[in-house]
């Protein structure tokens, strides 16, 4: 049996958590000739049957909506059925996002979790459409099954970021200065940088004492539990962009 771990689901900014059926029951406003909304449920339920097709088991699985049932964030914890790059200290979650209320395209986003605490960032996301336009119902399966082709490929520079993080030796100054690249990046507000600095000088977990830049990636993930989950995207590829290049990763662009 793959090895099932508790998803902590943050959800702040007037979005509650929600179980399975409550995803089901929001009603879908009428649409327009220029915009179709998608169900929550049918999204959901077409992520699942990919992944399903592609090998992947669902191990666990939370929910949230917000605005009423008009915005939807679903997170899946997922394992690979044959288990040959399994990870020891991560998993893979794929994120669900839709809104009814357009406020943001129809997109999946790929997570990193590590096992040793309940921190999740994404490592990309893949927008599903531009906007919920006239044909997006029709083209849903084609959409659902190309990006999630485009995530899998994220897992692998996921794993490859994993392992150069762990092999990057960090100093305070050189740590000092990735926090200011952060602020600047939009990752966390000036109010949060010391808590950052605790965290990379006293991390609440053992794991992440070693003085290296997976340890002060860490103290971000730690941090960062209580932003906002809908935007968390966003704010991890931006957490990305300042640490990849010290770890000699490409930089990647942040929308």
């Amino acid at each position: 049996m793959p090895e099932k771990r508790k998803l902590n689901l943050v959800v702040h900014c007037g979005g509650y958590r929600v179980d399975r059926g409550e995803v089901e029951r929001v009603a879908t406003p009428e649409g327009t000739r220029s915009w179709v909304p998608i169900p929550h449920r049918e999204l959901l339920e077409l992520v699942e049957r990919t992944l399903r097709f592609q090998q992947y088991e669902v191990v666990d699985q939370q929910h949230a909506l917000a605005r009423d049932g008009a915005r939807y964030f679903g997170l899946m914890h997922v394992q690979p059925k044959k288990k040959k790059d399994r990870s020891e200290d991560s998993g893979t979650v794929v994120g669900v996002r839709n809104s009814n209320d357009k406020s943001f395209p129809a997109g999946l986003c790929l997570g990193d979790a590590p096992f040793v605490c309940d921190n999740l960032v994404f490592s990309g996301d893949v927008t599903l459409t531009r906007k919920h336009t006239t044909n997006v119902r029709r083209d849903l399966p084609n959409l659902v099954d190309r990006a999630m082709g485009q995530l899998m490929d994220l897992r692998f520079d996921q794993t490859r970021r994993i392992t150069r993080y762990r092999d990057a030796p960090l100093g305070d100054a050189e740590a000092h200065d990735l926090l200011i690249q952060a602020l600047d990046a939009r990752v966390i507000p000036n109010a949060k940088v010391p808590k950052v600095l605790e965290q990379w000088r006293r991390p609440a977990h053992e794991e992440f004492e070693e003085r290296v830049l997976w340890s002060f990636y860490n103290a971000f993930t730690e941090v960062m539990k209580g932003t906002n989950l809908f935007t968390k995207p966003r704010t991890s590829q931006a957490l990305h962009g300042v640490l990849d290049p010290f770890a000699g990763l490409p930089r990647r662009e942040v929308a």
